[in-house]
C-alpha cells in the first residue's frame, strides 16, 4: 500500500512539473497567440482563407496558432526551438549578426515563406510549415522575442509582477494579456480597429521592418523600477503596444497568406 501511495505522489509530481513547464513555454501566450490568427483571418481573401482551412483540416487559425508551442513538449521537435527568436544587439541590424547555425525567427519566416510559394511539400508538411508561419509570425511581434543577447530575452529580468515572482519575458508573452482576462475573440476584436490605408501601409512592410520595429520598443519595454516590482502603472504604460503589435502581427499575416495562397 505504501508503494502505491508513492508512485502516486510521484505521479501527481511529475503531471504538476509537465503542466507548469508548459505553461511556462507559451509565447504571446495561448490567448495572444489566437488573437494574431484571429485578425489575421478578417483579412484573408476569400479563396485564400478557403485554402488555408483545406490545409489545417478545417482548425481555425487562431487554434493552429499554438501549435508550435504545444509541440515543444516533444522531444522530437527540439531542433525547432530556436526558430521562436532572434538576437541583435543594440546598435546591430540582422545582417550584421552572426548567425546561428540552429536557424532563428528571421531566417524561418523567410524560409518558410519560399517553401509554400514552391508547392513542393506533402500535405503534411504543408500544414506543419502553415502552423509555424503562423506562429511565428506572432512571436515576432513581441518585443523580447528579438532579443538583445544579454539577457535571454528578459528571461533572465527577474523581477515581480503584481508581488509574484515572474520575470520581463514572460510579462510581454502573457502575464500582462491574462490580467485584461479577455478571450482571444474579445481581444482581436478590440484590436482591429484600422483603416483601408493602414491595412494596405503593414501588409507593405518587410521582415526587416517588423524586428527594426521590435528593437525600436525596447527603452520602453525596459524602463523597469529599481525595486522591480511593476504592476498597473507598467501595464497601463505598454498595454496599448500589446494592443498594437497584435494588430500588426495579424494584419502582416493576412498579407502573408493571401501573398502565398491567393
Amino acid at each position: 500500500m505504501q508503494k502505491f501511495k508513492n508512485m502516486k505522489i510521484r505521479f501527481i509530481s511529475t503531471f504538476i512539473l509537465c503542466i507548469f513547464t508548459l505553461s511556462q513555454a507559451l509565447a504571446w501566450g495561448q490567448t495572444g497567440h489566437r488573437a494574431v490568427g484571429e485578425v489575421a483571418s478578417f483579412y484573408l481573401k476569400r479563396k485564400v482563407e478557403k485554402k488555408v482551412s483545406e490545409i489545417l483540416n478545417r482548425e481555425s487559425i487562431a487554434v493552429a496558432s499554438v501549435w508550435m508551442d504545444n509541440i515543444k513538449s516533444e522531444d522530437s521537435w527540439d531542433y525547432a526551438k530556436p526558430w521562436h527568436y532572434v538576437t541583435i544587439p543594440d546598435g546591430m541590424t540582422y545582417e550584421e549578426t552572426e548567425k546561428s547555425a540552429d536557424g532563428d525567427i528571421i531566417m524561418k519566416i523567410e524560409e518558410i515563406i519560399k517553401e509554400l510559394k514552391a508547392g513542393n511539400l506533402s500535405a503534411q508538411e504543408e500544414q506543419n510549415k502553415l502552423k509555424m508561419l503562423i506562429h511565428l509570425v506572432g512571436d515576432i511581434h513581441q518585443p523580447c522575442h528579438v532579443g538583445n543577447g544579454e539577457d535571454m530575452g528578459g528571461n533572465a529580468i527577474k523581477l515581480k509582477w503584481f508581488g509574484k515572482n515572474s520575470n520581463l519575458h514572460r510579462v510581454w508573452d502573457s502575464e500582462m494579456i491574462d490580467s485584461k482576462a479577455f478571450s482571444y475573440t474579445e481581444l482581436a476584436n478590440m484590436v482591429n480597429i484600422t483603416t483601408k490605408e493602414e491595412v494596405k501601409a503593414l501588409q507593405s512592410n518587410t521582415i526587416d521592418d517588423w524586428y527594426k520595429e521590435a528593437m525600436g520598443l525596447r527603452d520602453q519595454v525596459y524602463a523597469l523600477p529599481e525595486d522591480m516590482y511593476i504592476g498597473y502603472e507598467y501595464s497601463y504604460k505598454n498595454w496599448d503596444t500589446v494592443q498594437v503589435q497584435i494588430k500588426k502581427a495579424g494584419i502582416r499575416l493576412a498579407g502573408l497568406l493571401n501573398e502565398i495562397y491567393g
